[in-house]
């Protein structure tokens, strides 16, 4: 083999190996996650500018928000590390697999932590920047250590899920109104249907790691059902709000009541069934509906 050859094979290695390292760190960001709770932060930002957003600031709000958001997941795994490690779904995880060190994605936690944070202050406004320093303290500092010790951490997780949605909507400098409060209620109570179909389907896993999700600490699953049916119908009425103070129009509503029964009948089937095909179908039914209802009160008035 000519010394050419072996240089570009050597290149084609190290190419390979630098795509494997982003792609590691790509995965300790939690892209799925995050993509939804840009969607949130781009929802509200658009519902609190009346339809007519500053691109610019949009624009600086979703990349600080994406920071904080990758922080907040990469220090997720890298406290979890251990308890990864024992569950079969996220074993292969960069931590728990070996192929990020510990010290690594600390520092990339630490480093995107600060860098979010300050991006958001500088380039949106400090409100904005203080409810992300907050949902990142709930999720990290909160949450995740009460995984292990108490089954109220689905609860902070929620209010740390919810958060995001406060700062699109202060990013455009409007004040909280009962429009924001709504829009948080409402991503609030639709992280339970969906947590609570999450953790039927994988209470095994979370059981080896020592979790103490509600499918663990009630394996019938009769707490879990239950808090997925009272989420599930409490989204009824507080998707309504935006039609009563006038913040949304009627069509909506009617929308809003449709895919709001259909998934309280997603939900009551869950607790009814307690197998896995109605927990996933109730899974399927909260990842539609929450872009849903976040795209009918952006899209019913321009129709």
């Amino acid at each position: 083999m000519s010394m050419t050859s072996i240089g570009v094979a050597s290149a084609e290695v190290r190419s390979a190996d630098l795509w494997s390292v982003a792609r590691d760190y790509l995965e300790l960001a939690k892209p799925k996650i995050a993509l939804l709770e840009l969607v949130t932060v781009a929802a509200a930002y658009y519902l609190a500018g009346h339809g007519a957003p500053q691109v610019p600031v949009l624009l600086h709000a979703l990349l600080g928000t994406s920071f904080v958001a990758a922080s907040a997941s990469a220090f997720n795994q890298w406290l979890e590390r251990t308890s990864d490690a024992l569950m079969p779904r996220t074993a292969d995880r960069p931590l728990p697999a070996g192929r990020l060190g510990a010290r690594d994605v600390a520092w990339f936690g630490s480093i995107t932590a600060v860098a979010g944070v300050c991006y958001l202050a500088i380039a949106v406004n400090q409100l904005t920047a203080c409810l992300g320093l907050l949902s990142w303290f709930l999720y990290v500092v909160v949450y995740t250590p009460l995984k292990r010790r108490s089954s109220t951490n689905t609860a902070v997780g929620a209010v740390a899920g919810a958060l995001p949605v406060l700062m699109g909507w202060t990013a455009t400098g409007r004040l909280l109104d009962v429009n924001a409060a709504t829009l948080f209620m409402v991503v609030f109570l639709w992280q339970f249907p969906h947590f609570m179909a999450i953790a039927w389907l994988y209470r095994r896993d979370y059981a080896l790691a020592g979790m103490k999700m509600l499918t663990v600490v009630d394996p019938s699953g009769q707490r879990a059902g239950r808090q997925a049916v009272l989420a599930a119908s409490a989204l009824v009425p507080v998707t309504l709000v935006p039609v009563l103070v006038n913040f949304a129009t009627p069509v909506y509503g009617v929308a809003a009541i449709t895919i709001g029964v259909a998934q309280l009948i997603c939900a009551a089937r869950f607790f009814r069934n307690l197998d896995e095909t109605s927990a996933r179908r109730l899974l399927r039914a909260s990842l539609l509906y929450l872009p849903a209802i976040l795209g009918l009160l952006t899209l019913v008035p321009l129709i």
